[in-house]
């Protein structure tokens, strides 16, 4: 009886270095942490409402193949309050772009870009310095790119064709 409890023994220990082993060799690796370090959560800012701020100049950029639609929107910005003599209608060098879209420079105009993008029927609203203006050195006292600028490219879901692919089939 006395051999069978040392072979029963020697079996259990055997076991429990095995498993402290492969336990060891998982942490030295680095597969298994004892002691994980906390990750940081993502902190949402608080939702910027929209404000309708007639103080900034529109770029208004017709990104599509149908013409007109820079005047027609232009036309819609200056009925909402905007002075006409701070709208510019253009075409843009693409006629391809997918989905109308407000630009704003500085996350200060991010309320003024979602204002202009409910007066002319939703947008999508995105921060982007490529529309901001350079600084122009011989202005002197004048620093151009901090312009109050919203540049507004239309895109196809306002062509006849791009609305009627969005509209449900009946």
């Amino acid at each position: 009886m006395r051999a069978g409890a040392t072979v029963l023994w020697a079996l259990v220990a055997t076991i429990l270095l095995v498993g402290i082993g492969i336990f060891g060799s998982l942490i030295a690796s680095g597969r298994v942490t004892l002691f994980p370090a906390a990750s940081p959560s993502a902190t949402v800012g608080p939702e910027v409402e929209p404000e309708v701020d007639t103080s900034f100049s529109v770029n208004v950029l017709n990104a599509t193949g149908e013409q007109g639609l820079a005047t027609t929107l232009k036309d819609q910005i200056v009925a909402a309050g905007w002075n006409a003599d701070t709208v510019f209608a253009s075409q843009a060098s693409v006629t391809d772009f997918p989905q109308t879209t407000v630009y704003y420079a500085f996350p200060a105009d991010e309320a003024a870009a979602k204002g202009i993008a409910q007066v002319i029927g939703g947008a999508e609203v995105a921060q982007s310095d490529v529309y901001q203006p350079q600084d122009d050195p011989e202005t002197g006292d004048v620093d151009e790119s901090q312009a109050k600028l919203l540049t507004v490219v239309i895109g196809l879901d306002r062509t006849e064709a791009g609305a009627d692919s969005s509209s449900p089939a009946s």
